[in-house]
């Protein structure tokens, strides 16, 4: 499994900002654009506090087991891989809907003498912060899980002594 960059997600964010403003302005021309939803923000935030969690448990148990300490309990291969796909797959809709709050906020940063306009342009604003804390941990998350590095030479594994 190869690991996510901060670049991939930077460009799927801007790709999906630009997409929802303009389409948040063809919406608002045709006729009335969808509120931003007030639980937008609590989501991806209760999402962040998860994926933080975890990664703040995984990480003390595996220096515990690297250290050696007494009583110290192991880390599940399985479960490590399972948290990664859960940090990697977490990035990616946060990155898109990151960018999908942020475009959609650009354009009611236009409307601001409407107070619900204003309301939900800083709603955006929070699932923005949001979104960006999701990426962070989960980008945290994956590299806590990752494997060390191998001592391989440029043929192979080294072999085992006999």
């Amino acid at each position: 499994m190869k690991p996510l960059r901060l670049r991939l997600l930077l460009a799927i964010a801007a790709v999906a900002t630009a997409l929802a403003w303009a389409g948040a302005r063809l919406w608002d021309s045709l006729g009335h654009l969808p509120g931003v939803p007030a639980a937008a923000p609590i989501v991806l935030a209760a999402v962040a506090v998860v994926l933080l969690a975890t990664a703040i448990s995984l990480r003390s148990r595996l220096k515990a087991v690297r250290e050696r300490q007494p009583g110290a309990k192991g880390v599940d291969p399985l479960a490590a891989a399972r948290a990664v796909v859960l940090a990697q797959a977490s990035a990616l809709v946060s990155a898109l809907m990151t960018g999908v709050y942020a475009g959609t906020g650009i354009h009611l940063l236009s409307q601001l003498d409407n107070p619900a306009r204003s309301s939900q342009a800083i709603t955006a604003g929070f699932a923005v912060l949001a979104g960006a804390a999701v990426v962070a941990a989960a980008l945290w998350l994956q590299h806590v899980c990752r494997l060390p590095e191998d001592h391989e030479g440029p043929t192979g594994p080294a072999p085992s002594p006999r």
